[in-house]
């Protein structure tokens, strides 16, 4: 058996795969996983662009911690795992370039790690083909540089799925126990909800089937959860009044979490639709939205040639990450009134693997050799998959470039009308408009209510301040007497104790 790929009997467990150049596929796996993560890193830096401005949520994880501007109003449902994770950058320098650059990098890092954490599972050239698929989504390689927190919880799904299955198969495998915590405190850190939908496939596992109780990972992955949740937890007493209050105040800003049946919309931001809110209008064309309908064909596909193979990987190395995926995407497509491409990210990045060993089961016989057609309609598909992810990208890329420049924009026609820091401004896209600005922020309703009325004139009384609308003479009782501007289609009202902010 010495030269069929097997070097000794305990070798038997552990296929290496065909020779190629002298080197087998489990060999070359970390060059390929390499070489998949540096491609993606340096995608997002020539197309997403480093100097994009900060987006909305973005400027509200950042302010947490930044040198640039005071910190926005926190709202229930976020998590504090992203403004954790930006301080090496924020806290001391306001460059965004050097924000996306260093994200652009971690990322790159994390998808690295992330698949090399399933190696011994599955052959090299699948899980490289599958970090592929994952990385070349126009989703993933958008959000992969900036400071959101759902990329983080998908790589760190893929992951923890990726160690709780070595952990399963070895159970010496103790960097695979310590991998399961980690990945779930990285998911629960950015997202403690998603984290508990994304792992209790897991923990069913853990707690139920005999064969799959493993003490030491159940007290890895609860100890993971317990890292996020203990923080959330404790700051919603803090800040919130409680726990079920910042769970039913999250609930409530997210426009009451129950059945509601968001499939089509998130059909309708697939394409380029960063939030679909409220979701309306045409489908996007059905070469945009294909991918979407084939991803489960093929996820379902590779499920069942798993259990029809049953070696050398047993069925559970796919039956588990698709049934991951299927708990992370259940919440964003059946539980929520909106949508948004990026919560679907942990569920893309679970499937990807199932759905790579699909693809080449389709282009390779049993005996290792091509299926030519199979392998040039395969081929096909792929290259016209990665033009259509490269057009939405580089559209909503434009798109959000103007939008954001438009804010600095703004923010620097309010500095002419002497609103600079320390200020305050409410209104019309008040939070990244006043990160821009150097100012706080101040809402007397909405999902980012932190103020009133009379709190906002009394501080307009002693600061620069300023209230912005669309909409000309639509004002709230404080600004009736604030000078009157127009700026770029804002209107905009400054305070007296503004310097230049005189009669309108």
């Amino acid at each position: 058996m010495t030269n069929s790929g097997y070097t000794t009997l305990a070798g038997v467990r552990r296929l290496t795969g065909p020779s190629v150049a002298g080197m087998s596929w489990r060999d070359r796996g970390p060059g390929l996983m390499a070489l998949v993560a540096a491609a993606f890193t340096l995608a997002q830096l020539l197309v997403v662009r480093p100097r994009m401005g900060l987006g909305w949520d973005e400027t509200v994880y950042v302010s947490q911690i930044s040198a640039h501007a005071p910190a926005a109003y926190f709202s229930a449902p976020r998590a504090r795992g992203t403004s954790f994770l930006v301080a090496p950058v924020t806290s001391w320098s306001s460059s965004t370039a050097l924000l996306r650059l260093y994200l652009a990098v971690l990322s790159g890092a994390s998808l690295f790690l992330a698949l090399r954490s399933w190696s011994g599972l599955l052959p090299a050239r699948v899980l490289a083909l599958g970090g592929a698929l994952f990385a070349s989504l126009w989703v993933t390689l958008f959000y992969g540089p900036q400071a959101m927190p759902n990329y983080w919880v998908a790589v760190g799904a893929l992951a923890a799925v990726g160690c709780f299955l070595r952990a399963h198969a070895d159970t010496a495998d103790r960097a695979a126990v310590w991998g399961v915590g980690v990945s779930v405190a990285v998911m629960t850190l950015m997202r403690p909800t998603d984290a508990v939908w994304t792992t209790a496939p897991l923990l069913f596992l853990l707690i139920f089937p005999p064969r799959w109780r493993r003490l030491p990972v159940l007290l890895a992955l609860v100890g993971g959860l317990a890292v996020g949740w203990a923080q959330w937890t404790a700051e919603a007493y803090e800040s919130y009044g409680g726990l079920l209050r910042r769970l039913s105040e999250g609930s409530r800003i997210q426009g009451g979490l129950g059945w509601s049946i968001a499939i089509g919309d998130q059909l309708r931001s697939l394409g380029g639709r960063t939030l679909c809110r409220p979701c309306s209008g045409p489908l996007p064309n059905p070469s945009i939205t294909a991918w979407w309908f084939v991803l489960p064909l093929l996820a379902a596909l590779a499920v069942v040639i798993a259990f029809r193979a049953r070696r050398p990987a047993p069925p559970s190395r796919t039956v588990v990450p698709v049934v991951c995926a299927v708990t992370a995407a259940f919440p964003y497509l059946f539980l929520i009134g909106y949508a948004a491409p990026r919560f679907l990210l942990p569920a893309y990045a679970l499937l990807a693997i199932p759905v790579a060993d699909a693809l080449f089961h389709l282009v390779t016989a049993p005996d290792g050799r091509w299926r030519p057609v199979t392998a040039s309609l395969v081929a096909l598909g792929l290259a016209g998959h990665l033009a259509v992810q490269y057009t939405v990208l580089h559209r909503t890329v434009d798109r959000t470039t103007a939008d954001r420049h438009a804010w600095s924009r703004t923010a620097a026609e309010l500095h002419r009308l002497g609103v600079r820091p320390p200020c305050l401004l409410a209104g019309y896209e008040s939070v990244p408009i006043a990160f821009y600005t150097g100012c706080s922020s101040a809402a007397t309703d909405g999902s980012n209510e932190n103020s009133t009325a009379g709190d906002i004139a009394r501080i307009a009384g002693r600061m620069p301040a300023a209230y912005l609308d669309t909409v000309a003479g639509r004002l709230p009782s404080y600004a009736h007497d604030w000078s009157a501007h127009s700026f770029d289609g804002v209107h905009i009202y400054v305070a007296p104790t503004a310097a230049g902010g005189g009669p309108g």
